[in-house]
């Protein structure tokens, strides 16, 4: 058993970093299409605000500790009170492989997916009328 008296304070904020070839086209993408507001400008590193203290880092790939790659093994999740509404604005904004909004009745959500600019999929999703959040 962990002694919780020994365990230093939580996190303030959580921060998943991305990196890219395009820093300022993924720039105004993230600002554009999803909103995010720029929390935190480390020059070659822009940390957004994505909800409470959910932020995404775009990392300049010259500079990070990773390099960006063909491979997107990622997949940034944002839930939203109203997905087709969120479809229809990703539908307006050309999003890259956008998809038609889903229901899975096993993980209780509605969801779609588009990728930003260097292929990075953004999964949209909404609770399911009854579902539990």
């Amino acid at each position: 058993m962990v002694d919780q008296q020994m365990r230093p304070a939580g996190p303030e904020l959580q921060i998943t970093f991305l990196y890219f070839h395009d820093v300022p086209k993924a720039q105004e993408f993230y600002e554009r299409v999803l909103g995010a507001e720029l929390a935190i400008d480390q020059g070659w590193s822009k940390i957004y605000r994505l909800a409470g203290a959910a932020h995404v880092g775009l990392v300049d790939e010259t500079r990070g500790a990773k390099r960006a790659s063909a491979d997107k093994p990622v997949q940034l999740c944002l839930r939203v009170p109203d997905v087709d509404a969120w479809h229809g604005w990703a539908k307006a904004q050309n999003v890259s492989n956008l998809t038609e909004p889903r229901d899975s009745a096993q993980l209780g959500i509605r969801a779609f997916v588009f990728d930003d600019t260097e292929g990075y999929q953004i999964e949209i999703q909404s609770v399911l009328k009854g579902a539990a959040a």
